[in-house]
């Protein structure tokens, strides 16, 4: 609770007291203000004045306050000022030189960017700022957007990256794109996976995303390297492709079987959509690579030989 002392203009003039006379008894008494300076062999301190703690949060204390009026009279602070206990911020923050007030909303049950653009367009249509008033949107969504504009610089070029290096592992601009459309496959199954667990498109989920293809890539590098091995020792395609799918079942499953468990405790909003991404993608990327990048591999090969 606050005191809040309201001064009565009229009330003062009648005694001849000014407004700034009622506030300085009023810091005193409150507040505390210096009076002297006490000194200590060299070092000083300042001597400030004010009630004892049982008064200046007492009304009826601060209501006989008595203030002297110019012409001699004793005036109680009652006769001058309405005072009250009203409910007040505990702390007053200021940003800028400016107040600034903190309103807390925790989000359960939505994604966080849908229910803060809800509310952005609730709040500018049924809400008129008054004038000096701004509104801020800040916490954990202003950390989303922070971490989504960089992801929008990250995945790029990650996939760029993953190019490169494919490029420069097999010396063929193919090779490398057949690969890399690997990339579709598990993100096929990433986006199915947060549809069926209900979980929305995050900071975790982008990373589980940036996982999942880097394990998807490994798995088309293991299969497309044994089939291009075979078919170096003189396979058929026929062969080779199936050869290369039956020897590198296997290490591909073994690759893609990557634990991660769901939780309901403290850190599950980060691992969730995480685990969704990756464990539902890697179902996907594994079952295309093993049927669908041979036969673009065949594809892709003979092109190559018609070229």
């Amino acid at each position: 609770m606050d005191c809040n002392i309201k001064i009565d203009r009229d009330a003062i003039a009648r005694y001849g007291i000014n407004v700034s006379d009622v506030n300085e008894v009023i810091e005193t008494a409150i507040g505390g203000k210096q009076a002297s300076i006490v000194y200590e062999g060299e070092r000083r301190f300042p001597l400030v004045l004010r009630y004892p703690s049982p008064y200046r949060n007492n009304i009826d204390a601060i209501e006989n306050i008595i203030l002297h009026s110019p012409n001699g009279a004793q005036v109680l602070m009652r006769d001058l000022a309405e005072i009250s206990l009203v409910e007040g911020p505990a702390q007053i923050s200021r940003e800028s030189g400016r107040r600034r007030l903190v309103v807390g909303v925790n989000v359960d049950g939505r994604d966080l960017g849908g229910f803060v653009q809800e509310a952005q367009s609730l709040i500018a249509n049924n809400v008129e700022l008054p004038q000096g008033y701004t509104l801020q949107w800040g916490g954990q969504f202003e950390n989303m957007q922070r971490a989504m504009a960089r992801l929008m610089i990250i995945i790029p070029l990650t996939i760029l990256a993953i190019f490169f290096l494919l490029f420069m592992l097999f010396k063929s601009l193919r090779l490398a794109s057949l690969i890399i459309l690997v990339l579709p496959f598990a993100s096929i199954g990433g986006v199915f996976g947060l549809f069926l667990t209900g979980e929305y498109l995050s900071v975790p989920a982008a990373v589980g995303f940036i996982n999942l293809w880097g394990i998807a890539v490994l798995n088309g590098v293991v299969l497309i390297s044994f089939i291009k091995q075979l078919r170096e020792d003189g396979y058929s395609m026929e062969d080779a492709l199936l050869h290369g799918c039956g020897h590198r079942f296997r290490p591909v499953m073994m690759t893609a079987s990557v634990p991660m468990l769901f939780s309901g405790g403290p850190g599950s909003e980060v691992t969730r959509p995480l685990a969704a991404v990756v464990i539902a993608g890697l179902v996907t990327s594994t079952a295309l690579t093993l049927l669908v990048l041979p036969v673009l591999y065949r594809w892709f090969e003979e092109k190559e030989v018609e070229a």
